[in-house]
């Protein structure tokens, strides 16, 4: 008989010579269990996707409640779904008041996509200004704004009139000029290791695209939804974007993303041509009620207010001689080494211990660790303990 691994091999199109061909057969909480019943804590939330963990009853209620009606009606926009208007409705109680109308889409990266010519419909520009080591997405108007050419290389051409910045460079701010369309910047740098912006950095991009007349995109994909200790990241730094995105953790579990701008803006996609952007499944209705249902967990348990608490822990445990920094952002955190083959190896312990972790795409020096919100201080103990355990592993094995 072939088996599930071999089938996996032969007949899903692969993306990596080293896939991590783990098994699993179901997942709770802050937990994965693969067929020999292998027990794993999962330390990246499905890359930050599971904020609220894995099968959380009230998002799992809220989906077969949703399956009794509906799942798919109409592409988007054109019926009145509930799930939507609530979803929306929920959020935008929670964001300012410019940012009141949500395009739903299917995932982060088609939230790029639609914010992208949203930005050139409401600007009449085409000049896009991103940032070196960001992360946006990897279809091709997103990758166009990747900061990494490595990953863009092999897909040229991609997007003319783009241009990258170094983050954190105040001078650089300067070639933001009345050429540009928008400022597409990630406030926090995930894929480059979690790198957090300089004070008065991110106030001093919206003032030079308030002068210039740029439109200003946050990709808060993988700090949204309460990751940093804040629904997100910008309310801490007292900088309100014109266009926002989401994705990841924002379906609950589901495959959800969305770009949020004014009403004023919208505006611009319903007219010259009609439909000026378009999604079959975005918003699909049982994405809505989990991404939802995951909100108000967020909301009804505080679990923001109890993410520094969290963080100090993991700092607490998280040192040792092979460490060279920890970086953190409530709990979205990069653990940097000394170079990137031992992080590989340190990675590769902790699952054989059970602990998943990973590395981070511009950063493969670091380690990965985003835990789902819920978990419990004894958890973290345990996870740290597993972590120190699988460094001194590697460590004296040279």
């Amino acid at each position: 008989m072939i088996s599930d691994r071999q089938l996996f091999l032969r007949h899903l199109a692969q993306t990596s010579d080293h896939p991590m061909m783990l098994e699993i057969e179901r997942a709770a909480g802050i937990y994965l269990f693969d067929i020999q019943g292998n027990k794993y804590i999962d330390l990246i939330s499905g890359i930050n996707v599971s904020n609220v963990g894995h099968l959380h009853q009230k998002v799992v209620l809220a989906i077969e409640e949703q399956l009794k009606h509906y799942m798919h009606l109409m592409v988007y926009g054109e019926f009145i779904q509930s799930p939507q208007v609530s979803y929306a409705r929920l959020l935008t109680e929670h964001l300012p008041e410019k940012l009141s109308s949500v395009y739903f889409t299917n995932s982060g990266t088609e939230a790029t996509e639609g914010a992208m010519k949203l930005a050139k419909r409401v600007t009449g520009r085409t000049e896009f200004i991103s940032f070196f080591k960001s992360y946006h997405g990897h279809t091709q108007g997103a990758l166009s704004v990747m900061g990494d050419e490595y990953w863009k290389q092999a897909y040229r051409p991609l997007l003319p009139d783009t241009r990258l910045l170094p983050f954190n460079d105040f001078k650089a701010i300067e070639l933001i000029t009345e050429d540009t369309a928008a400022v597409i910047i990630e406030p926090i740098q995930a894929e480059a290791g979690v790198i957090l912006p300089q004070a008065g950095y991110l106030s001093k991009i919206r003032g030079r695209c308030d002068d210039m007349g740029v439109l200003l995109i946050f990709d808060e994909i993988q700090t949204g939804m309460g990751r940093t200790g804040t629904l997100f990241f910008f309310e801490q730094q007292g900088v309100v974007p014109d266009i926002l995105l989401l994705a990841k953790s924002f379906g609950g579990g589901l495959p959800l993303g969305a770009f949020i701008s004014s009403h004023q803006n919208m505006t611009a996609l319903t007219h010259d041509p009609v439909l000026g952007h378009l999604t079959t499944f975005g918003g699909n209705a049982l994405c809505c009620a989990s991404g939802k249902a995951a909100m108000e967990v967020l909301l009804k348990y505080d679990l923001m207010a109890e993410i520094k608490g969290k963080q100090e822990i993991f700092n607490h445990w998280l040192k040792h001689k092979r460490i060279k920094q920890f970086r953190v952002a409530g709990l979205l955190m990069a653990l940097e080494f000394y170079d990137e083959r031992f992080n590989k190896e340190v990675i590769k312990k902790c699952i054989e211990n059970g602990l998943i972790v990973d590395w981070f795409l511009f950063a493969p020096e670091c380690m990965r660790i985003a835990p789902p919100l819920t978990i419990t201080q004894e958890e973290i103990n345990i996870a740290c303990k597993i972590l120190l355990r699988s460094i001194e592993t590697v460590s004296n094995q040279g």
